[in-house]
């Protein structure tokens, strides 16, 4: 009757962790299934060009603003790609121009001012602008509360735009949508 009993426990054990493997295999697949890959390929080149982007925004628009700015600027700008309401990639992000009653915008003041055609004047701020950009562009480093920041503007101006206020790092004021 023992040995009956410890076959039966034996058998109903491997039956359980039979159906555990076999759970976890059909969840795995289900993921495999349900996952799809970034449809855009991305060469060393293609990466090089985009973190040369971001680095110049951030650059350019927080050159002198603390790591933390920097990386601010730089998690907006990634935010627009990601948003469906900016192009997906962030050097046509970084250089999108819109057209208003004959004026030439930009998204970002630098690009239209023309000092992104400016010689970059210290090598140590352009340096962590590209530090930070290869954190949040390669590593997806983000800080807390801008998630859904979009937008942003210098504490000296207005722009009136009437959007829910996110967030105030250094110089900057930034919004969401």
């Amino acid at each position: 009757m023992e040995k009956t009993m410890r076959i039966a426990l034996f058998v109903l054990g491997f039956a359980l962790v039979i159906m555990a493997v076999a759970n976890v295999t059909h969840e795995k697949f289900s993921r495999l299934r349900d996952y799809t890959l970034d449809p855009v390929v991305h060469t060393a080149k293609e990466r090089e060009r985009q973190l040369d982007c971001l680095a110049k925004n951030i650059y350019f628009e927080a050159g002198n603003e603390s790591f933390e700015g920097k990386v601010a600027v730089a998690q907006v700008t990634m935010n627009r790609v990601q948003s469906g309401k900016f192009p997906p990639d962030v050097c046509a992000v970084v250089y999108q121009k819109s057209t208003i009653l004959g004026k030439i915008i930009c998204q970002f003041s630098w690009y239209c001012d023309n000092s992104g055609h400016a010689p970059i004047r210290s090598k140590d701020n352009y340096d962590e602008s590209m530090i930070a950009a290869k954190k949040v562009l390669l590593e997806d480093y983000k800080l807390p509360g801008l998630d859904e920041a979009l937008y942003y503007h210098a504490d000296n101006i207005d722009p009136r735009w009437g959007k829910p206020k996110v967030i105030k790092i250094g110089h900057h004021i930034f919004y969401k949508d």
